[in-house]
């Protein structure tokens, strides 16, 4: 039996889940779900929709994220895209962040079910039959909601709208007076609350986003959950990601080592050198490679001090890893 991909994903983050840190990610999970940052819907019509979307073939099974809260928009955004082979497209209600709600998207939706039911249903009939399938991604609820009374009546109307698809970050988004970062601190999470959902609605896939950090954490939920989500965990312990194609998928990955993994990465990054871009756009995914063990700090410092510089190449990676004791068996 097939585990699918999104028994363990990688949340969208807005400025971190770019190109080039799916690309590396890559070194380290075959397997495993990769979302791009959050693209809006009138920038999928409107702008450059081959660099929006830029990706590779190597970076699959992968899905996009779209915001927007107008059903023409977000049907022209899901049509333009629908042939580029992502894994799902999904559909933010979920982000609390100032910007997003001047758009009357992200969590702020979760006030309005009729118009995302309106949302959902546009976005289902530019896909089509054949095409990606089309995913929530939520929050338990906003502000003086009372999650337990207003979340089922949600799900419910998900499931009318034939979103069989739901991600459930764990807590709720205050949307007046707490920044993004306090909005994935402050509200407690309630695993258990997200556990009676998916016990009333069995026949959706319910994957549980939110507080999730370690692999051995993951795996406990997926005694009950479709899938787990993690999200800055996997971005500031990237060696997480080398665990899941053995713990989760029950497959070899890619490479042994966060070492190997790096050396797999380079002909990407001298290929963005010669486009052009400074290695500092590559090396700020990297830094938190070394997590905890003898020199990461200079490793850290390495990579922050001399990245940006002009000229800046793989040679300054190698000086890095040399302040890693033993750095070829980690």
């Amino acid at each position: 039996m097939t585990i699918p991909a999104y028994r363990f994903s990688t949340a969208p983050m807005m400025e971190w889940t770019d190109r080039h840190w799916r690309a590396f990610a890559r070194t380290l999970t075959k397997k495993a779900l990769l979302y791009t940052e959050m693209v809006t819907a009138p920038a999928l019509i409107y702008g450059d929709l081959e660099r929006l979307t830029e990706h590779s073939s190597a970076e699959h099974p992968l899905a996009l994220q779209i915001g927007g809260s107008n059903p023409d928009e977000l049907y022209q955004a899901t049509h333009r895209v629908k042939e580029m082979g992502f894994y799902e497209i999904n559909l933010n209600l979920g982000c609390p962040s100032d910007r997003v709600q001047a758009g009357c998207f992200g969590a702020a939706l979760m006030a309005n079910p009729a118009q995302v039911s309106e949302c959902f249903s546009a976005m289902q009939n530019a896909s089509g039959e054949n095409g990606p399938k089309i995913t929530a991604k939520i929050r338990l609820g906003i502000d003086d909601q009372n999650p337990e009374e207003t979340l089922p009546d949600f799900m419910a109307m998900l499931s009318r709208a034939q979103i069989k698809h739901v991600i459930i970050h764990a807590r709720k988004a205050i949307l007046g007076g707490l920044s993004p970062k306090q909005n994935r601190e402050i509200p407690p999470l309630n695993y258990k609350l997200v556990h009676a959902i998916k016990k009333q609605f069995s026949d959706m896939e319910i994957v549980l986003n939110g507080g999730l950090k370690t692999i051995d954490q993951c795996i406990n939920e997926l005694g009950e959950f479709d899938g787990v989500m993690v999200g800055r965990a996997a971005y500031q312990n990237p060696q997480i990601l080398l665990q899941v194609d053995r713990e989760i998928f029950n497959e070899d990955p890619p490479h042994q080592t966060a070492f190997e993994a790096l050396q797999s990465y380079r002909p990407y990054v001298e290929d963005i050198l010669q486009q052009g871009f400074p290695l500092k756009h590559l090396t700020r995914h990297l830094v938190n490679l070394y997590h905890e063990v003898p020199g990461a700090r200079q490793f850290r410092r390495i990579l922050s001090e001399r990245a940006h510089l002009p000229g800046a190449d793989w040679s300054v990676i190698e000086d890095a890893l040399r302040a890693i004791p033993n750095v070829e068996n980690l």
